[in-house]
């Protein structure tokens, strides 16, 4: 990019999460990650331009240097910091105000500083010439967390029984975050399993929340809307998608034929998932790695007979399976880990200077890096066992929060792909890439919240899970008068 020459009409709005908004630019496959403060006081809050390009730059190198060695260099596109004109900034921010959602508008756009992230168009794929007037399909998915905490510090049983997605649920919905509950279930999407992981994405599907979106050619196509009638939408979708998987079969019509389209939709993101970048290289079978814990979630909707019975599973280089060995490192849950932040806590108290030497507010580099993998797996009393846990929790939660990108292009008739690169070689035939993003470093003051959060979530659904089981008290004393009940007539 050529700073000085930038256009704010080069550039549209491609979507927002809680912490920066993301504008897509129109010819080149590039786009530009901006951070955003709550308005309300905006004006007071707004770093120097030294500050925030020092944050960016750390969003960038926790990718670099944490989240890349961890999860794959395939995966992890770490981006690079830009310093953009200020007028240009300032422009823009005036242009996609309109197209933003209403619910997120309580944030506005760093106008201040001119710092972004400028990474690749995730939603795009190069890897295959595009022809035959299909664009190219990206599907997003927030996956969350895929495993059971397995920590003797986790105090209340049902955390080793539901989920925290699923527990999460009934407390949003309580709090007017969402309208509607979704059935979609981690553990279900990390089992490998693949009729489980169907069950999952059709969930999603049916209640994407902020954890599915379908973009065509960059563009959202799907997503969550307030009060929307769902399968309207679904037949919406099927519309879009027919001419990538029935490419010969005229129109489609009914309920019947959208069903058939998402069917082949699902198995194409199953076969993504599962997809190993070896997998087609080597003679060898692939590896597994089996979850570890209790394999399934007593929340999740599906039948019983399907949990207990089915084989948990996952390639071992698949990015389902890097996601959830970095979310593992979360091996004493937030119960545990809150009295070791305690301890660094005091720690910096009586020696504040220590504070960069530990790492706690980066430089996210190799020594960093090295404090996760290398952290001792027993308590010694030290400081440096504290800290170890601390990062090790932090990366976890990026992990937990991140989202997977699934680039899908179909190929022409006469195209050669490698079959690591190939989906589906008896149908249709797409060329694919996975990349994982949102990996920025979840900040160290956030422990406290996390732990409190926990214990709100946690005795919300059991609270919640209690009153459905118990009959009300009324009912209950009718039943036990109506057992002895004797009518007894007085003369009037």
């Amino acid at each position: 990019m050529e700073l000085d020459k930038m256009d704010e009409n080069d550039w549209k709005y491609h979507g927002e999460g809680n912490k920066s908004l993301v504008v897509s630019h129109g010819q080149h496959s590039r786009v530009l990650r901006l951070l955003k403060y709550p308005a309300e006081n905006a004006e007071n809050t707004h770093q120097t331009a030294e500050q925030a390009f020092r944050h960016i730059q750390n969003i960038v190198d926790f990718n670099k240097n944490v989240m890349k060695p961890l999860l794959g260099e395939k995966y992890v596109h770490h981006g690079e910091a830009v310093k953009l004109p200020l007028d240009f900034v300032r422009q823009l921010s005036l242009k996609v105000q309109q197209e933003r959602p209403e619910s997120r508008c309580d944030k506005v756009m760093d106008t201040f500083s001119g710092c972004a992230v400028c990474l690749p168009n995730l939603t795009q794929i190069s890897a295959c010439h595009i022809g035959e007037h299909r664009p190219p399909l990206c599907i997003e998915i927030k996956p969350k967390c895929g495993f059971l905490p397995f920590s003797r510090h986790a105090s209340k049983e049902v955390k080793r029984k539901v989920c925290r997605f699923c527990m999460h649920q009934h407390f949003k919905l309580a709090n007017g975050k969402w309208k509607r509950m979704s059935r979609y279930c981690p553990l279900d999407l990390f089992s490998g399993n693949k009729q489980r992981m169907y069950v999952a994405i059709k969930h999603l599907l049916e209640e994407p929340q902020n954890n599915f979106k379908i973009f065509k050619n960059g563009v959202l196509i799907y997503s969550c809307k307030d009060d929307a009638d769902r399968q309207q939408d679904l037949n919406e979708l099927a519309q879009h998608l027919k001419p990538y998987f029935f490419p010969t079969n005229g129109l489609i019509n009914g309920h019947q034929s959208s069903k058939a389209v998402l069917n082949e939709l699902i198995q194409v993101i199953i076969s993504a998932l599962l997809s190993s970048w070896d997998s087609g290289r080597t003679g060898e079978p692939r590896k597994v790695l089996p979850s570890e814990g209790r394999a399934h979630c007593e929340a999740s909707p599906l039948h019983r007979d399907m949990l207990r019975n089915g084989n948990h599973y996952l390639p071992k280089d698949c990015v389902l399976s890097k996601i959830l060995q970095a979310q593992m490192l979360d091996n004493l849950d937030i119960e545990g880990l809150y009295p070791l932040y305690k301890r660094v806590e005091q720690y910096l108290e009586e020696f504040p200077k220590e504070r960069n030497r530990l790492q706690i507010d980066g430089p996210y580099n190799e020594n960093f890096l090295e404090k996760v993998k290398n952290c001792p797996s027993e308590d010694d009393g030290s400081i440096e066992y504290a800290v170890g846990k601390v990062h090790q929790y932090r990366v976890a939660m990026t992990a937990k929060d991140c989202s997977v990108m699934i680039a899908l292009a179909p190929c022409g008739e006469g195209e050669l792909l490698e079959p690591s690169l190939e989906i589906q070689p008896s149908k249709p035939r797409f060329t694919y890439s996975v990349s994982i993003l949102d990996l920025d470093p979840k900040p160290y003051e956030s422990i406290p919240h996390q732990y409190k959060l926990d214990s709100k979530i946690v005795n919300y659904y059991l609270r919640s899970i209690q009153s459905k089981q118990e009959p009300p008290k009324l009912n209950r004393t009718l039943d036990r008068d109506r057992e002895d009940c004797t009518l007894v007539f007085h003369p009037v």
